[in-house]
């Protein structure tokens, strides 16, 4: 068990996971060893007063909601920083996107080493294959304090992302982050091919279906679960095979081969999902092709993960909700993916939170009863208490341990958390709307009259 001051050990008893989060990221990126790291790194940015390491951590105040905006942050900071606000923001709008993608690896890196030290590692949904589901995210719209967007009404956009999640760590593993908010998704794909390992299960919506993309994934010993796009070309090697009846419709598959210019290309299963209703798009049938031999999944198997797919989405949405990805002021490009970044590595600390829960408390279903809004606010109300009252040597012991005795002490602190002060409250089904009567003689009422009849 790891040797702690007397302060640290009265807040881990007594406020767990805040310490754990502030554990865990004082342990991955703190400090001289994340100021090596980014001079490795960074190919044109360098280091003069202000270091990688206080920026991130500004940064750091910002997305966990400690602090609302980097102005705030480096106001308020416990020891002052060695360098002007303007210096603070010229650094922040000159963050290289290649640091940022690397801090978001980096993190999932070393959170996934903790997660897989506690057995906290899910069971793979199809056997054989590591899933990894991909998607795009585009930051929203900006305040027009840059010049440049002050002359014009239209919303001025930061960027955008390729983001991938393994479902089984919980983690954002990867992103790409891209300045030019118009670019096409399918634009960077060529920039993921070194990402892709041998018995990867990639899952991605149509935005990523293309010959090249599935051809690239079977070169490097691969697969995809992609869902069709009406552009892409192939020929029919048989006809749909019987439906299979499953939760939402019914599941159909036939054989293909791509073809590009006339040449042929490789085999695929085409999967075909007739729904019972028409998707939010009106959609009522949705194609599915795939690598994945018949004898590893089923077509039905493959559907269902298919609909997994939104869990990238929900991370997507706690990032913005829970945490604070979209930091309006920020409008330069790299400031403001440097912001996704960081809001990824929260997303990351707050994965291994919930991969220790899981291994402290078995009998209870993590996932579906416990909130990760309620841990985030937690740690935002204990932040200014632990900046306070404890020190910087308090967490060394917490930096310096190896694998196993941080892995014991997150499942022990774990253990300690009251499960109750972070339940979920799923929202009911959505009732219909009663349609409500407009008196224009009449615009507003008493709400004491309408309680008494």
């Amino acid at each position: 068990m790891l040797n702690l001051s007397s302060l640290l050990e009265r807040f881990s008893e007594r406020t767990p996971l805040p310490v754990m989060a502030r554990g865990l990221l004082e342990r991955h990126l703190s400090g001289a060893a994340l100021d090596d790291w980014f001079e490795n790194v960074a190919e044109k940015q360098y280091t003069k007063k202000l270091l990688f390491s206080s920026l991130y951590d500004l940064m750091t105040q910002v997305v966990f909601r400690h602090q609302p905006s980097v102005n705030t942050a480096y106001q308020n900071a416990v020891q002052p920083l060695n360098a002007s606000l303007s210096a603070v923001y010229a650094k922040l709008n000159n963050i290289e996107t290649q640091t940022s993608a690397a801090l978001v690896s980096l993190s999932a890196d070393k959170s996934a080493a903790l997660i897989q030290e506690m057995g906290a590692e899910e069971a793979a949904i199809i056997p054989g294959y590591r899933i990894r589901i991909l998607d795009g995210n585009a930051l929203g719209a900006r305040a027009h304090r840059l010049a440049v967007t002050r002359s014009s009404t239209a919303a001025p956009l930061p960027g955008k992302s390729l983001n991938v999640y393994e479902p089984a760590l919980g983690l954002i593993t990867h992103t790409l982050p891209c300045e030019d908010a118009y670019t096409q998704e399918r634009a960077l794909l060529s920039s993921l091919a070194e990402q892709i390992e041998v018995n990867d299960l990639w899952v991605a919506d149509r935005n990523f279906c293309t010959t090249d993309f599935l051809t690239e994934l079977q070169a490097r010993g691969a697969a995809g679960l992609i869902r069709e796009h009406g552009q892409i070309r192939f020929q029919p090697l048989k006809a749909m095979g019987d439906a299979v009846r499953i939760e939402t419709g019914e599941v159909s598959e036939q054989r293909i081969q791509l073809t590009t210019g006339g040449k042929e290309g490789i085999l695929l299963r085409r999967i075909r999902v007739k729904l019972d209703k028409p998707d939010r798009n009106g959609e009522d049938s949705i194609y599915l092709l795939t690598q994945v031999p018949p004898e590893k999944a089923s077509a039905a198997e493959l559907a269902d993960l298919y609909r997994k797919r939104w869990k990238i989405e929900v991370a997507f949405l706690k990032m913005t909700v829970q945490l604070r990805c979209e930091i309006n002021t920020l409008g330069y490009p790299k400031a403001a993916l440097f912001g996704f970044a960081v809001a990824a590595v929260a997303f990351n600390a707050l994965a291994v939170i919930m991969a220790a829960l899981r291994v402290a408390h078995p009998e209870v279903d993590i996932e579906q009863e416990v909130s990760t809004y309620y841990i985030a606010n937690e740690m935002a109300n204990m932040a200014e208490s632990l900046d306070t009252i404890i020190d910087t040597e308090d967490w060394q012991p917490i930096a310096d341990a190896n694998q196993a005795d941080m892995a014991e002490w997150l499942v022990t602190l774990a253990k300690r958390a009251q499960l109750r002060k972070y339940k979920k409250h799923p929202r009911g089904k959505k009732k219909p709307a009663q349609p409500r009567s407009t008196d224009p003689k009449k615009p507003h009422v008493s709400t004491a009259r309408l309680l008494r009849k």
